[in-house]
């Protein structure tokens, strides 16, 4: 079967809310192609589709939902663990404002695999919040991802928040509302 051929019947089991089929699925991937590889080129994709059927109406925002929970369970449990960051790591990332850590979750799994040490902040965080950890721990690099735009409109506060610290730490955002406005960021 092609990744494409794959990468549809995933993105169908995620639509219908078939945590099985997704598992074996991504299983049957596993068995052919590295954890980052699955992740890249098969649930990546998959869930960009999903996100597209629901930006197209075809898809109900709950069903967006549910692929996202399914997504974050498989990476908690067919990716690498995260390893215990250095002491003083150079990398943070957090979730500003909610709960939802599926697009954290990936970019740790890839982090991880490339074996660079990043400490995860967390999700539901303040800009005040994020900026006092990363600024304590001496990041050079905070990573940010946002589900909605009242939380992506709050990385201006963060940045702020960062240069009020005394840290220069450059400021990298994803995450739908960056997806949607590609502009977005330069605010």
């Amino acid at each position: 079967m092609s990744q494409a051929e794959r990468s549809k019947r995933l993105e169908g089991a995620l639509l219908a809310v078939d945590r099985r089929e997704v598992e074996r699925i991504v299983g049957e991937a596993l068995d052919t192609q590295d954890q980052v590889g699955v992740l890249e080129r098969l649930l990546v994709p998959a869930l960009d589709a999903v996100g597209a059927a629901w930006e197209g109406g075809a898809a109900s925002l709950s069903q967006v939902y549910m692929a996202g929970r399914i997504a974050e369970d498989l990476l908690a449990r067919f990716l690498p663990a995260a390893t215990p960051a250095a002491a003083s790591p150079r990398v943070v990332l957090g979730v500003l404002e909610d709960q939802h850590v599926l697009g954290k979750r990936m970019v740790h799994a890839y982090l991880a695999a490339a074996g660079r040490p990043v400490l995860d902040a967390g999700a539901g965080l303040s800009p005040a919040a994020l900026a006092e950890r990363a600024a304590g721990e001496g990041a050079t690099v905070v990573l940010v991802s946002t589900l909605m735009l009242r939380a992506a409109l709050r990385v201006q506060d963060l940045v702020a928040a960062l240069r009020a610290r005394g840290s220069q730490a450059a400021v990298v955002v994803g995450g739908a509302p960056f997806r949607l406005d590609p502009g977005l960021w330069r605010r």
